[in-house]
């Protein structure tokens, strides 16, 4: 099975068809991105006439669980659907039900155009559902000690980037919705900040992520969850990620 140090280039689009075969190889790392897309499929409605989009799909596998989900990357991979960049989306006015991302957003470098561009492209009451790195004691402890990716809580919401995988600020999802929350909602009107709920303190590590040998076995995702769940009123100190969700207000 590959590893991520395995791959020369993290900013390929093979490195992503890469992580991918990782998540899928390691049975309980795929049900821990398969409970990550319910946090996602719980929150909207899929029927006939809705529009619904994934940022980043090129290492995930929603596709396969949600058919109707348009799946897209920033990188040019045969898999996915459509190729263009966050900032950017060819898409017209009020045209999408929700967007979905898993540990996207604090590899965009100009988060202030990727939400002008949210706020433009949701209808009335669409949804942003985001799964990113929270900011704890704990999470902080192994993000900046283990993880590769910069966490800086005292960046901006900018940063420059020479590629979308290697360069990020692991802090932005924090900075953005925790200490500047107040610009954040003074900057874009129409978006509200629903809910933040934290939670996966120690699951994702004991799978190896996509770099290291799982230490658990895809039978004790159950078991171990629930060792998890006994620990929930320690999440706002040990979680290291957190599921987002922003509304478009009615107009």
């Amino acid at each position: 099975m590959f590893k991520e140090s395995d791959i020369l280039n993290l900013d390929s689009p093979d490195a992503s068809l890469v992580h991918r075969e990782i998540i899928l190889a390691k049975p309980f790392l795929k049900k821990l991105h398969e409970e990550w897309y319910s946090h996602y499929i719980k929150r909207i409605t899929v029927e006939e006439d809705t529009k619904h989009l994934e940022i980043g799909s090129g290492g995930g596998f929603l596709k396969t669980i949600m058919p109707s989900i348009i799946t897209s990357d920033i990188m040019d991979i045969e898999e996915v659907d459509m190729c263009f960049m966050a900032e950017k989306m060819p898409f017209e006015d009020a045209t999408l039900d929700s967007i979905f991302m898993v540990n996207v957003l604090h590899h965009i470098p100009d988060c202030e155009q990727f939400f002008n561009e949210v706020q433009r492209v949701l209808k009335p009451k669409g949804k942003l559902v985001l799964v990113e790195p929270a900011n704890t004691i704990f999470s902080r402890l192994v993000y900046k000690n283990v993880h590769h990716e910069l966490f800086d809580e005292n960046a901006d919401w900018k940063f420059s980037s020479m590629g979308p995988m290697t360069d990020a600020n692991g802090a932005l999802p924090w900075i953005i919705f925790n200490r500047d929350l107040h610009i954040f909602q003074s900057k874009f009107e129409s978006l509200k900040l629903r809910s933040i709920t934290l939670h996966t303190p120690f699951r994702y590590l004991l799978t190896g992520g996509l770099s290291y040998k799982s230490l658990v076995p895809g039978w004790s995702f159950g078991v171990v969850s629930f060792l998890e769940r006994i620990l929930s009123p320690l999440f706002p100190a040990i979680a290291m990620f957190q599921t987002i969700e922003v509304n478009k207000i009615d107009d």
